[in-house]
């Protein structure tokens, strides 16, 4: 059986051979346990969410390759799914689809962490711009230290 870390990077590897030709991408890999290992894989895709189906096709291939490359010795446990409303937005390709949602952001400024909650508004390659009170607020990825969305019911 590998270590921990390796084969953390392993199936990140083969994770993201599986995603290389879709419009899904990585997001994050956990690897948790030692007795029987539980593997938490989460994706994402550009314009909305992954849906149940996706997550089935990608744990199937993933088992197979897991498998195939014998990462863990005995039994493990797979869970594929997107990343959902409680986990922060990590990787700035979720930032696009979550136009006009509601957000907390925490950033620093300075020396300090602030924390600001607004519509986001609009999405670039180095900031965000979250609309608070009627202002909108230039927030660099750089000082940006999590990003949740504040679910809204409708």
């Amino acid at each position: 059986m590998m270590k921990r870390a390796e084969a953390n990077k392993k199936i990140t590897e083969l994770i993201e051979s599986i995603l290389q030709d879709t419009d899904c991408f990585l997001i994050e890999v956990e690897v948790k346990g030692s007795r029987t290992p539980k593997i938490s894989v989460f994706v994402d895709r550009h314009e909305r969410n992954v849906n149940l189906d996706e997550c089935a096709e990608i744990s199937n291939e993933l088992g197979f390759l897991i498998d195939a490359h014998e990462i863990f010795d005995d039994s493990y446990r797979l869970n594929v799914s997107s990343p959902g409303l409680s986990r922060p937005l990590v990787d700035r390709r979720q930032y696009p689809k979550n136009r006009g949602r509601k957000v907390s952001v925490t950033y620093q400024e300075d020396d300090e962490q602030t924390a600001l909650k607004g519509t986001l508004t609009e999405v670039f390659d180095d900031k965000i711009i979250v609309k608070k009170n009627n202002e909108n607020v230039a927030l660099p990825f750089n000082e940006i230290i999590e990003t949740k969305v504040i679910p809204s019911l409708k």
